[in-house]
């Protein structure tokens, strides 16, 4: 069996720098509790591990309002200005993991916000990195990932639009709604903040799928990226398996294929990805 794995699976740069900011933390403040603002990155493997070593996530505002001391670690997919002012008057530390690509949208938003702009984000609205960046944009805000709300999304003429994406949503998706906004003939700007390496991913990811026989999908099940992967590989290719390890691989699924494509998401530690590739490997 041949077994292709793609160069951009795993880490991306965001996420290692923030998974990493946690590890220092935990070295550096041996008296100091630590926190992350919901789970540093979307993978359970790396959230167990943090938390043996005394890490622990706060999951709720009602939690962050408890606090009392310690350091507070902002997670890579950011969060909302309000947070950070809550900390701030609590004079809690705050370590801001936020990705950097994250971090220029919501300055993006808060500035086209300030000067009296709609600004109109395109993403989950229930993913985490969404509703920070939303916590950026003021009060006129919408945000949407169907062709049917760009459709039917309206405001007043003369009105401007800033437009940002989600840093992993998928770059024709985005494309195909932009282009329903701008045929409205609002004044609008058009912002691709979509990060370069989600785009290179996603396109290595469905390169990959259409040449082989089976393709295996690595990431938590709450990854948006890698539900985005998952995604573009199944269509470009009918056996493909969304896994987080390689105990929810059944390789007896792989036994009459020729050749195996991996890719995993941008929150999937290099140890799982290498578990995977080589054990099919070794088993074929």
């Amino acid at each position: 069996m041949k077994v292709i794995k793609a160069k951009s699976a795993g880490f991306c740069f965001g996420v290692k720098r923030a998974v990493d900011t946690v590890y220092e933390q935990v070295k550096e403040n041996q008296n100091l509790p630590i926190y992350t603002y919901g789970p540093i990155i979307h993978n359970e493997e790396v959230v167990k591990d943090l938390e043996q070593k005394g890490v622990i996530v706060l999951r709720s505002e009602e939690e962050l309002d408890t606090l009392e001391r310690g350091t507070v670690i902002i997670r890579s997919h950011g969060v909302a200005k309000d947070v950070y002012d809550r900390l701030e008057s609590k004079k809690i530390q705050i370590v801001d993991a936020t990705c950097p690509f994250v971090k220029k949208i919501h300055n993006i938003v808060q500035k086209h916000s300030e000067m009296g702009e709609n600004i109109i984000i395109i993403g989950n609205p229930e993913h985490p990195e969404v509703q920070g960046i939303k916590g950026w944009a003021g009060d006129h805000v919408e945000v949407f990932q169907t062709k049917e709300e760009a459709e039917n999304y309206s405001c007043e003429q003369g009105k401007k639009i800033c437009i940002v994406a989600q840093t992993t949503f998928n770059y024709n998706k985005f494309k195909e709604l932009v282009e329903i906004l701008e045929k409205k003939s609002y004044d609008v700007s058009v912002l691709n903040t979509i990060c370069n390496a989600t785009k290179e991913r996603q396109t290595e990811a469905q390169s990959i799928a259409e040449t082989v026989d089976a393709m295996i999908v690595i990431g938590d099940k709450h990854s948006s990226n890698t539900q985005k992967l998952f995604e573009i590989c199944r269509k470009a290719c009918n056996n493909t398996y969304y896994i987080q390890t390689l105990g929810d691989l059944d390789l007896n699924q792989l036994g009459s294929v020729e050749t195996v494509g991996i890719t995993a998401g941008a929150s999937t530690p290099n140890n799982i990805i290498e578990e995977v590739q080589n054990n099919v490997r070794i088993i074929f």
